[in-house]
């Protein structure tokens, strides 16, 4: 008998385990989220300053230009950069960087520049613990954990049951 109730304590371990990883992963998710809606807000933010918006981006005829020119040879377009557009991209804005207290007076270009960047990272991460999140799902649910053979609802009820005198 102790083989057998050492084996289910070794099994609720690696669940309880498998089911800390999968909160952490969660509350990343939620905290990254957090952190993609502020970039958002910011990058519109300067959008608007520049009165600019996110579509708004070189036309296919610069391009095609742009490959005519070649590379020896003076640009025939001047290339627009889709956040700036018109607007001077040497006028300096005050930005904290990311996980500091630190303000710092940088140029509107490098401002933008660095939110997208920052923004493009924090998406592919958002992918990665998602991707872990879901992993951890599985990994639970094959090791038979009370939720997939008892609906929510019920689990939820025997927990909070009570006996009464």
């Amino acid at each position: 008998m102790d083989a057998n109730v050492s084996k289910i304590q070794q099994q609720l371990t690696e669940l309880e385990i498998e089911a800390e990883h999968l909160l952490l992963a969660r509350h990343q998710v939620v905290e990254n989220d957090r952190l993609r809606n502020g970039n958002r807000e910011a990058l519109t933010a300067l959008r608007k300053t520049a009165r600019t918006t996110k579509s708004s981006i070189p036309s296919p005829f610069e391009s095609i230009m742009k490959e005519i020119g070649g590379r020896g040879s003076k640009p025939l377009v001047q290339e627009i950069c889709p956040t700036c557009g018109k607007h001077d991209a040497t006028e300096n804005m005050w930005m904290m960087f990311p996980g500091t207290d630190v303000f710092a007076q940088i140029p509107f270009h490098a401002a933008h520049t660095i939110l997208e960047e920052d923004q493009e990272r924090l998406d592919s991460d958002l992918k990665e613990l998602q991707s872990v999140v879901k992993e951890k799902t599985l990994i639970i649910s094959e090791k038979g954990a009370l939720a997939d053979k008892i609906s929510p609802a019920i689990l939820r009820s025997l927990v909070t049951l009570t006996d009464k005198k």
